[in-house]
């Protein structure tokens, strides 16, 4: 705010412009000036602790700072938070309940005065038959209990659901791996190709050159210099479309990791052939640290309780109370001629179910209903899960092994290029030939770069599969 009105002061002493104009430039300096940004550069906003570079950004550092900026995953965790107190909640229903009741009530008297319970002189007795004196207070430490199956149900329902949000929360969170990584390293493949396409414009300029040199010597026909030179043009389009497609990149991954997604940031790659782990060692991972089978496990288990409260209606339910204080005409602890006002009370009550006109049966029949589902659901999941693992492995497996095969036709592509011109300058091979040639160099560079995300992200999808990352 200093900084805007020191602009606004010096254009009002430096030029001359009309009030409208400079509230104007005002607002548009305020506007284009991001909170993380430098004045000096409004566009290139730059890390606070270190303006001078880029943040740095490995593959765990951009995983963590999605998971504090990705709303479907904070609501996640929100949600598995609220469903860890639910359960607190329902285990503390088991406990008996502590409250402190205080009440001063005043009810009209029937105008006929009568000898009274307590005391000695003559009182009027209440208008209301339920009220015990036209003056009564009460004040009471009241504690109930119920105990039933139905609590205890209610507990393990509470537990089962907490669980799954646990699972669920774990799901996304591993979503959330899996598009972070996919996002990491195509954001890297676009400055690689971005390098490549401005090689390969290095590449169509320089023959350019020769094939105009070769013009120029009587060495080659004109019809040479305009197929390179269409070869160059389309490299210059090539590169744009590279320059935007790397922007547009990084911009998708600055969203999950910056308050700004203009944040300049490098990412800090990996080992792009880190060998995977065995077949039995993968399966064994998936066993234990699947969170699709731990939702639907949750959910069975839900189910189960959800059955054992709706069992829990034939039976009884059983009532303490106990109540400890004053009720009584007189806000003391002894009354007229020492009559002692507190006391307590204690009561037992046992509610028998006996006809609800089937409706207990037919909640049974609900939840038994709702359990074979929840059990179907997790045959199917871990029926899912044994096919994405053949699948995920799979493909990390071939990944892995194309990436030796893309290198290789990588250098024989180069060396191909490299003999096509020598061949081109010295008249043996024609214009089409280098430019095959150079189509086939770029077409590698690029398929290598495509194979490196592939593998990345088979393995990244294997890695949550397993819980390894």
């Amino acid at each position: 705010m200093l900084l805007s009105v020191t602009m606004l002061h010096n254009i009002r002493r430096e030029g001359k412009r009309p009030h409208g104009m400079l509230i104007s430039c005002a607002i548009f300096f305020l506007l284009s000036v991001p909170a993380s940004s430098s004045p000096a550069n409004p566009q290139a906003p730059v890390d606070a602790a270190n303006p001078a570079q880029p943040v740095s950004i490995s593959l765990q550092e951009a995983i963590h700072r999605a998971e504090a900026n990705e709303p479907s995953y904070a609501a996640s965790f929100a949600e598995s938070r609220a469903l860890a107190l639910d359960r607190s909640i329902a285990r503390a229903g088991l406990l008996p309940g502590v409250a402190y009741h205080n009440q001063a009530l005043y009810t009209q008297g029937n105008g006929v005065k009568s000898q009274t319970v307590q005391g000695t002189g003559l009182e009027q007795p209440p208008i209301f038959i339920a009220n015990n004196a036209v003056r009564e207070y009460s004040s009471q430490a009241v504690v109930n209990e119920t105990l039933g199956l139905a609590q205890l149900a209610g507990v393990r329902r509470a537990d089962a659901l907490a669980a799954r949000a646990a699972a669920e929360l774990e799901i996304a969170r591993r979503g959330l791996v899996a598009t972070v990584t996919g996002l990491f390293y195509g954001s890297i493949a676009a400055d690689h190709k971005l390098e490549v396409a401005e090689r390969a414009h290095n590449e169509a300029g320089d023959f350019t050159s020769l094939s105009a040199k070769r013009e120029q010597a009587r060495e080659a026909a004109h019809a040479d210099l305009v197929k390179a030179q269409l070869v160059e043009q389309q490299r210059r389009r090539d590169l744009t479309d590279s320059k935007v497609a790397a922007e547009r990149a990084h911009l998708e991954l600055g969203v999950l990791l910056f308050p700004d997604p203009r944040t300049p940031f490098v990412l800090a790659a990996g080992d792009d052939k880190a060998q995977l782990p065995s077949r039995p060692e993968v399966d064994q991972a998936a066993g234990k640290n699947n969170p699709e089978l731990k939702s639907a496990l949750a959910a069975l288990s839900a189910g189960n309780a959800d059955v054992l409260a709706a069992r829990a209606a034939y039976l009884p339910d059983l009532g303490l109370n106990v109540t400890y204080g004053i009720d009584a005409p007189q806000f003391a602890v002894n009354g007229p001629d020492h009559v002692r006002n507190l006391g307590y009370s204690a009561s037992v009550t046992v509610d028998i179910p006996v006809w609800d006109w089937f409706s207990t049966q037919h909640r049974v029949k609900q939840s038994e209903i709702r359990r074979e589902a929840a059990r179907v659901a997790l045959t199917a999941a871990q029926r899912r899960l044994i096919a994405r693992l053949d699948e995920a492995y799979s493909e990390a497996s071939a990944a892995l092994e194309q990436l030796a095969s893309l290198d290789e036709s990588v250098a024989t592509a180069a060396e191909s290029l490299r003999l096509t011109k020598l061949r081109y300058a010295d008249g043996e091979a024609t214009v089409l030939e280098v430019v095959d040639a150079q189509n086939a160099f770029l077409g590698v560079e690029i398929a290598r770069e495509d194979g490196k995300v592939r593998y990345q992200t088979a393995r990244a999808d294997l890695q949550t599969l397993t819980g390894t990352m």
